[in-house]
């Protein structure tokens, strides 16, 4: 007797589980690792004859005054941060490493400098650390050149008046750690990221924790073979990768294609109230969006005058850390509102019922979560801006943690406001997820993604105030990666998959297959690929090869999203009904462009271990961040916006001759940014790494160099022009608002004579 086959949704399911329980599981494995391995803080750094030069608990609280002070939005720490500042580790490694040379040189008096040079490198890469009495010695010469980079510090973060200039250059305001112990604290913390970075492991010569980044020839930071090899590995996967994909979806193309209906087949859908009540989040969407446009560019021109707006000190008030820390932000913000409303606005739509006290539970979360933003962007300034030292920063004001930010207190509020978000959407959901459909795979993939978004939430409250920095970037980089590069972009694809196949695009089958299958590659790869950004945190060199092979698989299904939505396009042309839509389905394939360009070719040009160790910090990562963060999760928030409102407005009242300029001018101006400036910078900046050094790369020299300041200018055209279209996107959102009105005046005045 045979058995039946099982359906290949069915099996696709169970793949889907099975990727998913395993890859989280070596993620988990891989963590506990880079928990044993990580760098360890000594009790106390001392000198051959006993003094003490640093303390464990200063190393550990300068790594709070640090944050507290500005964090990644004031330069960085093993490459992770903002690019106007210099990476603090980088940076006082070859301080030290140049003061400790000199001294060395002043003791042989007359020997060859290759001398010197040879008892610098040897002596900053033996490790001196004692695990049995934690202590770190260091001879009284290196002591002594320690002394001296911390005076250098500790005036950069004081008011020191000859170090103003350089303030100027960093982007630093006066005065960024008023106390004296904390800037104390703040020293001990930064050697020891730069210790860390120099010093070779136990039990492995020649390799530091972490895995010899940054290049510093001084101390003989080169890349390492594991870095290279593991790169050419990761390209020809990649490769393979994509040649499989297309190969696949050549073989799909002889499916039967979806019957486009011969009218509008949403039409005649009405909004319910709790639908209706969406039109809030879509409007302070927009306004969120021109925030962060206005503070994108006041930060980038940080980079030319740090301390002034075209000659107004407007640092005083908002200073280069907060504008940045909104501008990032900000931008998460306003693309998760997007996706969150979409999700509210469809549930009732799909299932075709309207929970009881839905509409309350719309509003109560729109205010929910207008308090979040407003109270953590609020009281992240004020904590900067007034010093509120390192408590107030972590619990209330601004972690210092990129993308990350708010205090603690505004993360369980936004961490509960999510999970209300899912029950609102499940409850919604649910007279559809029990009746039997041919979108019932779909839409159960939509619960399924938000419940993980609300759940994977959770991994921000993972870290505390003393959790080792190498953690805190594990946990940091579940959050960003895997919450909003995950279990958001599977979210938003299943609803544009949802909305293809209700205007009768894509056939469910079809849809359904296909969503499932994507996401099984795309977490397959992005699961695992979330190491990548871990290379060189203080991790052991498993996580180069494990990273660097999935996060080349992270890039084979952005290639398939493109064509699926080339194809959707040439489809939706000859359909005069589907015109209504137009801007909302270009969108989406602006989604694919930047999914292919921003994601996948800009974002390979930095993955591999053999690129990233040169470029890690530079602004190579800013253009695969902007292309890749407004261009993919930015277009496709502005096409579910612009398909909500559609919907949520009398056709007659949409003004789409408005689209067509904004939605060119927000992509013309992103490949502007990108391509005229920031890539450019980048590829500047790279070569000045791979030639002398990441502290050469990242210091006032090259940043301020006439080429570099050259290249910020020219991002002002580009960003002239996105923000025009930002701006007409806002003027056809409000010219909804302003036919309603007239009608309501109307219908009223015409009551009134009846």
């Amino acid at each position: 007797m045979t058995l039946p086959r099982r359906p290949a949704a069915t099996r696709l399911w169970r793949w889907l589980a099975l990727v998913c329980v395993l890859s989280f599981g070596a993620l988990g494995y891989l963590g506990w690792q880079i928990y044993l391995s990580a760098p360890p803080i000594p009790r106390a750094v001392v000198t051959a004859e006993g003094r003490i030069v640093f303390t464990g608990e200063q190393i550990q609280y300068g790594q709070q005054a640090w944050m507290a002070a500005g964090g990644q939005q004031l330069g960085t720490v093993w490459g992770h941060g903002s690019y106007v500042a210099p990476d603090w580790s980088a940076d006082w490694l070859h301080r030290e490493a140049t003061a400790l040379q000199r001294i060395r040189t002043a003791e042989l008096k007359g020997a060859p400098d290759a001398a010197a040079d040879a008892l610098v490198r040897e002596e900053m890469r033996r490790n001196t650390y004692e695990e049995a009495t934690g202590t770190l010695t260091v001879s009284t010469q290196r002591a002594e050149a320690i002394r001296e980079v911390t005076e250098h510090y500790a005036g950069l973060f004081g008011s020191e008046p000859s170090l103003a200039h350089l303030r100027e250059q960093y982007a630093m305001t006066e005065g960024a750690l008023p106390e004296a112990a904390d800037r104390q604290a703040l020293t001990a913390f930064f050697f020891w990221t730069s210790w860390a970075a120099a010093t070779d492991r136990p039990g492995e010569p020649g390799l530091s924790y972490t895995s010899n980044w940054p290049h510093e020839p001084l101390v003989g930071n080169t890349m390492t073979t594991s870095a290279a090899m593991w790169s050419m590995v990761s390209v020809i996967l990649l490769l393979a990768g994509i040649a499989a994909m297309l190969w696949l979806h050549k073989g799909d193309e002889h499916e039967e294609r979806a019957r486009v209906p011969a009218a509008d087949p949403l039409l005649g859908a009405r909004p319910t109230p709790s639908m209706k009540a969406t039109r809030k989040y879509f409007f302070v969407v927009i306004g969120l969006m021109l925030l962060q446009i206005a503070m994108g560019a006041i930060t980038a021109h940080y980079a030319v005058e740090g301390q002034a707006f075209f000659g107004i000190p407007l640092a005083q008030i908002l200073p280069y850390t907060v504008s940045r820390t909104i501008h990032t932000q900000i931008g998460v913000f306003w693309i998760a509102t997007a996706w969150l409303a979409t999700g509210l606005y469809v549930a009732p739509l799909l299932s075709g019922k309207e929970p009881k006290l839905q509409k309350l539970g719309v509003d109560a979360l729109f205010y929910a979560l207008l308090v979040v933003v407003l109270g953590s962007t609020i009281t992240g300034w004020l904590g900067t801006l007034q010093h509120r030292g390192v408590d107030f920063s972590f619990w209330i004001g601004n972690q210092g943690l990129e993308f990350t930010s708010m205090g603690r207190v505004w993360q369980l509020l936004l961490f509960v406001g999510l999970l209300f978000w899912v029950y609102l959407l499940g409850r919604a959901l649910w007279p559809a997820l029990k009746k039997p459909s041919e979108t019932r795979g779909l839409i159960a993939m939509v619960f399924l993604s938000a419940s993980c978004i609300g759940g994977f939430y959770a991994t921000s409250l993972t870290w505390g105030q003393h959790t080792h920095y190498s953690m805190i970037e594990y946990w940091r980089w579940w959050l960003v990666h895997l919450w909003v590069e995950g279990f958001f972009e599977v979210f938003a694809t299943a609803v544009v998959a949802l909305i293809f196949t209700n205007l009768g695009l894509v056939r469910a089958a079809s849809a359904n297959r296909a969503i499932v299958a994507e996401t099984i590659v795309f977490l397959f790869g992005g699961i695992l690929g979330t190491l990548h950004h871990l290379y060189w945190t203080g991790t052991p060199t498993s996580i180069i090869a494990v990273g660097s092979v999935f996060s080349a698989l992270e890039v084979v299904p952005l290639t398939l999203i493109g064509l699926e939505a080339l194809q959707t396009w040439r489809k939706a042309k000859n359909v005069a009904w589907l015109g209504a839509y137009k801007w909302v389905i270009l969108c989406f394939v602006a989604v694919g462009f930047w999914n292919t360009v921003g994601a996948g070719l800009l974002g390979f040009a930095i993955n591999p271990p053999a690129s990233l160790y040169y470029v890690q910090g530079l602004n190579m990562t800013a253009a695969h961040g902007h292309a890749a963060l407004f261009g993919v999760y930015g277009m496709l928030g502005i096409g579910l916006l612009l398909f909500c409102l559609r919907g949520l407005y009398e056709r007659g009242l949409h003004v789409d001759k408005l689209l067509k300029p904004a939605f060119w001018s927000l992509n013309i101006g992103l490949g502007m940014m990108v391509f005229l400036s920031l890539l450019p910078a980048g590829i500047y900046q790279a070569w000045t790494s791979i030639t002398k050094g990441l502290w050469y790369a990242r210091s006032p020299e090259i940043i301020h160099s006439k080429l570099m300041e050259t290249l910020v200018w020219l991002r002002v055209p580009g960003d002239i022009v996105f923000a025009a279209g930002a701006v007409l996107l806002a003027v056809y959102a409000l010219r909804l608002l302003v036919p309603a009105r007239r009608q309501r005046v109307a219908g009223v005045v015409s009551a009134a004579f009846r």
